[in-house]
């Protein structure tokens, strides 16, 4: 096992670690600390996902990331506008 392959499996337990952090922020009680968190969140698995599909050779996990970057914010910002009143 390379240094490379242990720096993804230790880039991988971060993350893992971010998403967790991210789900403790999204449960909060207002609804900007909710919107904060799951954004966290969708950037954490896309980049999850990146790394699974770089270590494991699946070709698709790169395509569900880049979904998850472009329709991540743009879902954060329609839901904030919702809950403004537009």
């Amino acid at each position: 096992m390379d240094i490379l392959t242990i720096s993804e499996y230790i880039l991988m337990g971060a993350l893992a670690f971010y998403a967790l952090a991210s789900i403790r922020i999204s449960t909060r009680k207002t609804i900007s600390m909710g919107i904060v968190g799951l954004l966290g969140l969708s950037v954490s698995i896309a980049t999850l996902l990146i790394l699974i599909g770089n270590i494991y050779g699946i070709i698709f996990c790169e395509t569900i990331a880049l979904a998850l970057v472009i329709l991540g914010p743009i879902g954060t910002i329609a839901f904030a506008k919702v809950i403004r009143g537009w």
